[in-house]
């Protein structure tokens, strides 16, 4: 660990020798806002960012559909409301995604994941996605498919508001048939399967602000669906409560600085299904916290200098009682996560030409678990970045990262990146990225208890990779915007569990893969005046991907495709607004996909049609609806879990502004 402190010296010799040397330009810097939080920096990457009014606007149940919906994104879900879904970027699935709050990093050390039921969507700011391994901004480790970085603070308007929402969600009842082999529904009650209730508050004060909101939901899950067998059945054990509430402080100091304190909580009562129509279903009992404070200051000590720190604490408990079958009794597991985390970036804009980004993060992470007992690992980085102008229109960002971890086979890993940036015009920008990508394994992975039919492997090495990309991006004023971007990703030493000697599964490092794509979105912002019509925005995306899996004795003529991975994503959005109110048309198409690695078994391409309808009806409150899968498409995401067919929402949303 004395790489910490070696950190900590960079960082006081680089504010000191800042210190020592004046700024020639004193208007130069006037426009930072901030790092992570504030302010969303020129980059050689290609990024997506979803304003809050679009997530209102959308009237998404969670995280996962309004990334599908906004950004054509690839999602792999377990079911409907509360149960996993995971969010693939570039081919790669969710534990290979860097999701951040507030710049923070929220995926679990014991599996990888960071379960999107833990965010409640009224109380996201923005959305930030950096697509691909070449994350220069934050340079968090885990990266690489991408980052989404979710941004919960805001500095408030002077003044108090209230707001809350309600709504209900219905399935389509049906005849179906029953597990006793009868005709059995229609089952009126799935009109009203699932409820939300949400209230917020704000308040802007000279210096400082806060803003708090509470959630909950009952979801009982249940719709209609076709098995294998060509029936029509309804599911059942799937049953989901929860609720959580969020409170930030924000106190603003001398020179812009401020101080962010944030705190939100989160529970669950839910029941995970084994499979589409089984009986058995585990009990899962979630409770998290996450606690953070950071000081923000866009002006450390003098214009040219930036620099945030924040610390963290996160805890998450999770119980889970296996489902009693013939053979075994009911098994209860438990596991309790505590995470310590401490960030320090700064930013140094040294002249016109040259700016120096640098920091490190550490992080502490406490394990108690019935399966893998008590274990903790230290790990975190250093890394140092330059973005260099040689002339004005061009940029060069080299950029190295130092990750440690106390535990496993390769402790220390460097990972290089350089990107390139030219603006050719004011409005036709070319960018170009080349990286190496890695993982440190999770703790599942390590430690595993073998009396539990797995075991882990400790001497795991780190999933490793080299990618790079070329993007560009056209934008004419404000009417609107192309974006593309080819990108290739080498992956080895992938993290696999198989069946080994004894029929005991462990996980070993034979992942082998390589990934070409292109992706491409094209939006228009057409300002109309057609009676109480104000503006037109359609959208289209489409990614290509060609995945090829190299391991498990396959090689490029064997022509075999990552499960999971649909070779043609699409997705486009008509949006219709007026002086009081929104419709958005949305469509996704995923293609075929393989659920296992021989691509024996398929799961056939799916097109989901939805549309949501905002519109005022007063002053303060507003009437929104939304329609999904409105062609009633029966389709699984994940093998042997389906998807409902077409919902119905019906909500009110009331916000009252005191100024």
């Amino acid at each position: 660990m004395r790489i910490i402190p070696a950190a900590l010296l960079f960082f006081v010799t680089l504010q000191l020798f800042s210190l020592e040397n004046e700024n020639d330009n004193d208007n130069l810097f006037i426009e930072n806002e901030g790092i992570s939080v504030v302010g969303t920096a020129q980059t050689s990457q290609q990024t997506a960012v979803i304003e809050k009014d679009e997530i209102e606007r959308r009237n998404a149940p969670d995280l996962a559909a309004l990334l599908q919906e906004s950004l054509g994104l690839n999602i792999v879900r377990y079911g409907s409301y509360g149960n996993h879904a995971g969010m693939n970027l570039r081919g790669l699935d969710s534990k290979r995604v860097a999701v951040l709050i507030d710049g923070i990093p929220a995926d679990s050390a014991l599996d990888g994941k960071f379960d999107i039921n833990q965010i409640d969507l009224n109380s996201i700011e923005r959305i930030e996605v950096i697509y691909g391994g070449s994350d220069s901004k934050y340079n968090v480790s885990g990266a690489m498919g991408g980052v989404i970085n979710i941004i919960t603070v805001k500095k408030q308007k002077s003044g108090l508001r209230l707001g809350g929402a309600v709504s209900n969600t219905s399935a389509l009842p049906g005849e179906y048939r029953g597990r006793n082999g009868q005709t059995q529904g229609p089952d009126w009650e799935d009109l009203a399967d699932t409820q939300n209730i949400d209230v917020s508050g704000a308040y802007g004060g000279d210096g400082f602000s806060v803003t708090a909101n509470i959630f909950a939901n009952r979801a009982e899950n249940h719709f209609l669906f076709i098995d294998r067998y060509n029936y029509t059945r309804r599911k059942d054990n799937n049953e989901v409560w929860d609720a959580g509430g969020a409170v930030s402080v924000i106190g603003q100091l001398s020179d812009d600085s401020k101080l962010i304190t944030s705190s939100n909580f989160y529970y669950s009562g839910k029941n995970i299904p084994v499979s589409g129509f089984s009986i058995n279903a585990g009990k899962q009992q979630d409770i998290s916290s996450r606690n953070n404070i950071m000081l923000d200051m866009p002006r450390a000590f003098r214009d040219d200098l930036a620099m945030e720190a924040s610390l963290g604490w996160h805890f998450t408990r999770r119980d889970y009682t296996a489902p009693l079958s013939a053979q075994t009794a009911d098994i209860f597991s438990r596991h309790d996560q505590h995470n310590l985390t401490a960030i320090n970036r700064w930013n140094w804009y040294t002249n016109e030409k040259l700016s120096l980004k640098s920091g490190f993060d550490y992080r502490f992470i406490y394990l108690d678990s019935t399966d893998i007992g008590n274990r903790n690992r230290h790990d975190g980085g250093i890394y140092l970045t330059a973005e260099y102008r040689p002339v004005q229109k061009f940029m060069i960002i080299p950029s190295v990262k130092a990750a440690l971890a106390s535990e496993g086979d390769t402790p220390f890993t460097v990972a290089p990146k350089l990107g390139l940036l030219w603006n050719v015009t004011e409005n036709f920008t070319l960018k170009n990225n080349y990286f190496r990508s890695f993982k440190f394994p999770d703790f599942e992975e390590l430690y595993w208890s073998e009396s539990s039919g797995a075991t882990g492997n400790p001497d795991l090495k780190p999933e490793d990779g080299w990618g790079g990309d070329i993007g560009l991006s056209w934008r004419f004023k404000d009417l609107f915007s192309f974006e593309s971007a080819f990108f290739t990703h080498w992956l080895k030493n992938s993290i696999h569990w198989y069946q080994g000697t004894g029929g005991v599964w462990r996980p070993e490092n034979v992942g082998e893969a390589m990934f070409f794509g292109l992706d491409s979105r094209l939006t228009f912002n057409i300002p109309v005046s057609f009676g109480p019509v104000k503006k037109i925005i359609p959208s289209v995306s489409y990614q290509y991907l060609l995945s090829y899996l190299l391991s498990f004795g396959y090689g490029f003529a064997d022509n075999k495709r990552i499960p999971y991975s649909p070779e043609h994503t699409a997705a486009s959005s008509l949006e219709i607004s007026w002086n009081t109110g929104s419709i958005i048309i949305s469509a996704n198409y995923e293609s075929l996909r393989y659920n296992d690695r021989a691509n024996v078994t398929e799961l056939k391409p799916h097109f989901l049609l939805n549309a949501s309808v905002n519109q005022k009806t007063g002053k303060n409150l507003a009437f929104f609806a939304a329609l999904r899968n409105i062609l009633n498409e029966s389709y699984e995401s994940f093998a042997d879990y389906p998807m409902p067919g077409i919902t119905l929402t019906l909500g009110l949303r009331a916000n009252l502004e005191v100024k």
